[in-house]
């Protein structure tokens, strides 16, 4: 597996398993501890955050697949989708998690292209199934972890524990993208670089 791909399962590792913590508890701290906080509200703020998430990507994907810049879209639509958890801790009213799961909607809308994009173009030839199932295997294990420990922090700690737990990993997942940014940004600089010794190899043969 190549680093490319390590740095994508590992910054997923942080992000996905710290909303494993919350995923199945987030219902109930709807309900029981904010204003107008229903069950339908509950549903309500999931089917917003997938609608978002569905009308910004679709028209985005387009836009990344022709261009180079796919890691800094990846690292603002995580840091974004970093921020919801945070937004929680303070929330006392429907209006906040409708506004967290907006931006929820918002920042997968950016990251999951372009997550997409880099991981599929860069598995690593007949390795594919492997890989794709290692991502899998490994992120369901961190979640399913993270689903017990999320119910038991929020029980006897408190639910606001939980989402600063959350904000934390998740800003983590998202700034070891920054490695993958330096990465990239590498790569582009020694094609430039190859791009332009290859013109001038051949200007010079012109004129010779």
């Amino acid at each position: 597996m190549n680093n490319t791909l390590k740095l994508l399962m590992i910054s997923d590792i942080f992000i996905i398993t710290g909303f494993g913590l919350i995923d199945p508890i987030l219902a109930i701290f709807i309900k029981d501890n904010l204003i107008d906080g229903t069950i339908f509200a509950a549903g309500l703020s999931t089917t917003l955050f997938l609608v978002t998430k569905s009308i910004i990507q679709l028209p985005f994907s387009r836009y990344v697949d022709s261009h180079d810049d796919k890691v800094r879209f990846l690292i603002i639509g995580t840091l974004l989708i970093s921020f919801v958890p945070f937004i929680y801790i303070f929330a006392t009213s429907m209006k906040y998690i409708y506004i967290a799961q907006f931006i929820h909607g918002i920042g997968s809308g950016l990251a999951f292209p372009t997550w997409l994009g880099l991981w599929s173009s860069h598995l690593d030839k007949k390795h594919e199934s492997f890989e794709w199932s290692l991502y899998s295997a490994i992120v369901s294990i961190g979640t399913a972890i993270a689903g017990a420990s999320g119910a038991a922090i929020a029980q006897f700690l408190s639910f606001r524990v939980s989402f600063l737990m959350v904000f934390l990993l998740s800003l983590v997942g998202s700034f070891i993208l920054f490695g993958l940014e330096r990465k990239e940004n590498k790569k582009l600089k020694e094609i430039k670089i190859m791009h332009y010794h290859q013109k001038r190899k051949l200007h010079n043969h012109k004129y010779s």
